[in-house]
């Protein structure tokens, strides 16, 4: 399927602004050199208010100076706003920035114009989910102006043929939202998504991760509420034997993250186990992926029984993340192998209905739903 996507992406950003320069569109007889220093670009951020939510993009000056300096300039004097994304491939890019579509009159045209404001800065990154780079025209490299796309998965094909000048990192469920939104035959809006308005504004500190503070009697007081689609169940936390582990799961479900996936692995008097990303009905968002991190084990003398709650990991103890399982039985030969860090003291009829249901091998023949896990403090 990637590259699927990539051949049709190719395609609209070789034809659409190629076609555009066929039809009459003319050259800045000028290219916009940046008036700021790297020191002054630096450490900003483009905040873009769009229909369907707000798109922040961090913007990279060290990559494309002069392409950062004219977003920046483009900006601040309200160029961007009433501009709509006017092409995109579902799952695969969006593309936005011409100052034509702000007039609705104007369909026709739309792909060609802000073209040509901007010299060459062909970037050698990759294009990762959320890279934002500039439409250039085929053959003509010196063609960058407000026109950009967003890649809104990976796009290696795309690696080194673009210039990038900036990333998202809040908002790419918006941009996947955006990518959605139905096209004609050509690949183009059918309907308006609108850039209300684009400010430049410093990039905030990085506030410290929630439950960094709190020491192991402090987090032995908080619970975690499961609730599936075949009812909830309580855990309580094993704090002072794995306080690392406590903090990881209390942090993930707080910021949502096991909201939306399921119990992938059932396997009758052994374990229900659930927390594979995968799994999850919707993507993570940026911040819910910057809480992602492996986990060094915190081996203890809890057994592993009925109602334990454990981390699962792969072949190297230090790879657990966010999957965990339930045990449903005695499972002596998960001791000292995996971490306990707490165990369900409600529910454990529902640990027994969701051990119950038909599977094929380990893998349930039907979606059991995480629906939501809720943080809550004695």
């Amino acid at each position: 399927m990637c590259f699927r996507v990539l051949g049709i992406f190719v395609m609209i950003l070789s034809l659409s602004p190629g076609a555009a320069f066929g039809q009459g569109a003319v050259a800045s007889e000028e290219l916009f050199v940046t008036p700021w220093t790297l020191e002054g670009m630096s450490e900003k951020q483009a905040v873009f208010e769009t229909d369907l939510g707000v798109i922040v993009i961090d913007l990279l000056p060290h990559l494309a100076p002069n392409h950062v300096g004219l977003i920046m300039e483009l900006a601040e004097q309200g160029e961007f706003d009433g501009t709509t994304f006017h092409r995109m491939v579902r799952h695969g890019i969006i593309q936005g920035g011409d100052p034509l579509t702000r007039d609705p009159e104007e369909a026709a045209r739309y792909g060609q114009g802000g073209l040509q404001r901007v010299g060459d800065e062909l970037s050698t990154g990759p294009h990762l989910r959320g890279a934002v780079a500039a439409i250039v025209v085929p053959n003509q490299p010196d063609s960058g102006g407000s026109q950009f796309f967003i890649s809104v998965v990976d796009q290696p094909g795309l690696n080194g043929q673009y210039t990038i000048w900036g990333q998202v990192v809040e908002g790419i469920n918006v941009v996947t939202k955006i990518s959605e939104t139905a096209v004609d035959p050509e690949g183009r809006a059918v309907e308006r998504v609108a850039v209300r308005r684009v400010t430049i504004r410093d990039r905030p500190q990085e506030e410290p991760l929630p439950f960094s503070n709190e020491t192991a009697e402090e987090l032995g007081r908080y619970r975690a509420v499961i609730e599936t689609s075949f009812g909830s169940m309580t855990v309580e936390f094993f704090s002072d034997l794995a306080p690392n582990h406590v903090r990881n799961f209390l942090r993930l479900a707080d910021a949502g993250v096991y909201d939306g996936m399921s119990f992938h692995r059932v396997v009758s008097d052994f374990v229900i186990q659930t927390g594979y990303i995968p799994t999850r009905s919707t993507p993570l968002s940026e911040r819910q992926e910057r809480l992602i991190a492996n986990l060094n084990p915190e081996f203890n003398d809890t057994k592993h029984v009925l109602g334990i709650v454990s981390m699962a990991h792969g072949e190297d103890p230090a790879s657990a993340s966010t999957s965990f399982f339930i045990c449903t039985d005695v499972a002596e030969e998960l001791d000292n192998q995996y971490t306990a860090f707490g165990v369900v003291v409600e529910g454990l009829d529902v640990v027994s209905t969701i051990e119950s249901v038909p599977t094929d091998g380990e893998r349930p023949l039907d979606r059991v739903d995480v629906v939501s896990v809720r943080v809550v403090r004695d």
